[in-house]
């Protein structure tokens, strides 16, 4: 019998998500992945996997995930979304072994937007141009979830080895403040509209999604009118469209666009800015580009547990991130 995850419920939100497909945007495709890649990292190192194995993202509203396998290594991290197993509670942040025919049912968000329920082994759902990540839009990798879909393992059975449990999990959905390095048409904007940027609480709006986060705030003064030459997006380009108000590109954003960007949130930040949910506040700090290296995420954090990690795991693992994602080494 072949190893698998039904979904008997899904929330509106979810779908399958890795670290992205790259190489392709120059033909349009964008790279999609998860929302929050460092909360998928960690959930994968915590069942022995490599950072970028597919999992099963699900955003404010989680569901009910029945396992149809023998046994299955799952853990959650990211959004403080309430796990049960049974009627009882489960902890985010560790690995925990399921049997065949229980049902862990993962509850609405108390903080934080983004959660990633990983799997020993991962998700063996279809690549895509070398990823299994869905793009909401496109239909690009596959679709958002829906109650009766099945998730198909790569792996058969639970792997040996005691539970791991990380030792300092992060604080997730309350980042009041995130760093940007401005431009790359930074030359576009009034010396008010800098200072409006820098100076306000931008507020989170409902319209927010995985393309951009719109936010709410003064408006944003254009130095020479608000459209450009249509040129290059990354993940974390901060658009300033007609309206004066920021648009945040995220990970399903389009390859290119004509807003001028004021800045670029960095890579060590993209995540926390991500995991406000709607109605939450953040204020943008500017950033040198070396102050933006020297936030690199280092890795592989500490885990507790009996178990030690084989030297091929932490091997599997990146041991830094990038700056902002206009450039991941490996990938075109």
């Amino acid at each position: 019998m072949n190893a698998r995850l039904v979904l008997a419920r899904a929330g509106p939100a979810s779908s399958v998500q890795d670290l992205g497909r790259w190489g392709w945007q120059h033909q349009g495709v964008a790279p999609a992945g998860a929302m929050d890649s460092e909360s998928l990292r960690l959930a994968n190192l915590l069942v022995g996997n490599a950072p970028g194995a597919a999992a099963l993202e699900m955003g404010l509203l989680g569901g009910e995930i029945l396992v149809d396998a023998d046994a299955v290594r799952v853990a959650f991290a990211g959004a403080a979304m309430p796990l049960r197993v049974e009627g009882a509670p489960l902890a985010a942040w560790r690995s925990h072994t399921l049997a065949r025919g229980q049902g862990l049912t993962v509850g609405a968000a108390a903080e934080g937007v983004w959660g990633y329920l990983a799997v020993a082994g991962g998700l063996a759902t279809a690549e895509v141009l070398g990823s299994r990540s869905t793009h909401w839009r496109s239909g690009v990798g596959g679709r958002l979830l829906k109650a009766g879909d099945v998730l198909p393992l790569a792996r058969a059975g639970a792997p040996g080895g005691s539970e791991l449990r990380l030792a300092d999990p992060p604080v997730v959905g309350r980042a009041g403040r995130v760093r940007v390095v401005l431009g790359p048409q930074a030359d576009r904007f009034t010396a008010a509209g800098l200072a409006a940027f820098l100076e306000a609480d931008w507020r989170v709006l409902p319209e927010s999604d995985r393309m951009a986060y719109r936010l709410d705030g003064p408006a944003i003064e254009h130095a020479a009118g608000f459209n450009i030459l249509s040129d290059g997006i990354v993940r974390g380009s901060i658009q300033v469209p007609g309206t004066g108000r920021p648009l945040v590109m995220q990970a399903d954003h389009q390859t290119t666009g004509g807003y001028p960007k004021i800045a670029t949130v960095i890579s060590a930040d993209i995540g926390a800015l991500a995991q406000l949910a709607p109605g939450r506040r953040v204020r943008f700090v500017a950033v040198t580009a070396a102050q933006a290296r020297a936030a690199r995420v280092t890795w592989p954090p500490t885990l507790l547990g009996s178990g030690q990690l084989t030297s091929e795991q932490l091997l599997a693992h990146n041991l830094v991130s990038g700056v902002v994602d206009a450039y991941a080494p490996g990938h075109g």
